[in-house]
């Protein structure tokens, strides 16, 4: 791998990351009084329509008959969106009920799978330092969560759906926007049936009466399509492995958010796993640029 591909690869997770865990969590956060199957379906649905325009813009219509005549990409594409979907309304639930530490947890295991995918599935290199800093990720992560009193199971699907999501998109050689929009247009069917019973039960809040709220549900698209963009091109570019440690980022940004905006108290136990994870995401990256 040439270190300015890597770089990129670097640069890009870390974009996506840092606006997952920043203006993804606070936009998210503050559309919560829609109702949770509501966000995910203009998710859904706006997600696809700014990628279609994308497509068009880019003149990317031969790029895309290729990859929907491919059946082994379109087989993997249609896994890849089940998986995002899944991963999608998780997370939204997990807001909507104010379960965001439990969600957050996902984010923490996530790496940690990365980086094992990495080195089962594409021969992602593990030597003593790399073991030794994981090591420090599970020990600081366990820590930091010592005090739950329930077992945080939407923090695990979270983190199995999103690791999974990201394995299956880094087998497959396709533009990453393409990739995303054919993820979409899979999704997108199922969103249009949901969105019909939404409205059949009178239980919607996008109406042409409240314009402010369905532009803030029409966001819901480039909220999704810029982070999942960035951070998908840098795992093509640096690796599972990598990206996952560079990951920490989100629940990094999450955290402070909750501290310095929405009041949370920020802990001792929390500072010092903190600590502790980015201590081993600077050996892990240190390591890497050493060895490349």
């Amino acid at each position: 791998m040439k270190i300015n591909k890597f770089n990129k690869g670097i640069l890009y997770s870390s974009s996506g990351s840092f606006f997952w865990g920043f203006l993804g969590t606070y936009y998210f956060q503050y559309i919560t009084l829609v109702g949770a199957f509501e966000v995910v379906v203009h998710r859904c649905i706006w997600t696809a329509l700014i990628l279609l325009l994308t497509t068009i813009f880019f003149k990317k219509w031969k790029i895309f008959k290729k990859v929907i005549s491919d059946k082994k990409k379109i087989i993997y594409l249609f896994i890849t969106s089940i998986l995002i979907f899944g991963n999608w309304t998780a997370w939204i639930y997990a807001v909507s009920i104010n379960k965001i530490i439990d969600a957050s947890i996902g984010y923490f295991i996530f790496p940690i799978l990365s980086v094992f995918f990495g080195y089962i599935f594409f021969k992602e290199k593990l030597n003593k330092k790399r073991i030794a800093s994981l090591l420090i990720v599970f020990l600081a992560s366990l820590y930091l969560f010592i005090d739950i009193e329930t077992f945080p199971w939407i923090g695990f699907i979270v983190a199995l759906l999103w690791s999974s999501y990201n394995l299956v998109r880094k087998k497959i050689k396709v533009d990453t926007d393409v990739g995303l929009f054919v993820e979409s247009l899979f999704i997108l069917p199922l969103a249009f049936v949901i969105l019909y019973f939404i409205f059949q039960n009178s239980t919607n809040d996008f109406t042409f009466s409240n314009p402010s709220l369905m532009f803030l549900l029409f966001l819901a698209g480039p909220m999704t399509v810029i982070p999942l963009f960035l951070y998908i091109k840098g795992v093509e570019h640096a690796g599972l492995g990598p990206s996952g440690m560079i990951f920490f980022i989100t629940p990094t940004g999450q955290f402070l958010l909750g501290f310095f905006y929405y009041n949370e108290p920020f802990s001792t136990q929390k500072f010092v796993s903190f600590v502790l994870i980015w201590i081993a995401v600077i050996i892990y990256l240190k390591d890497l640029y050493e060895n490349y």
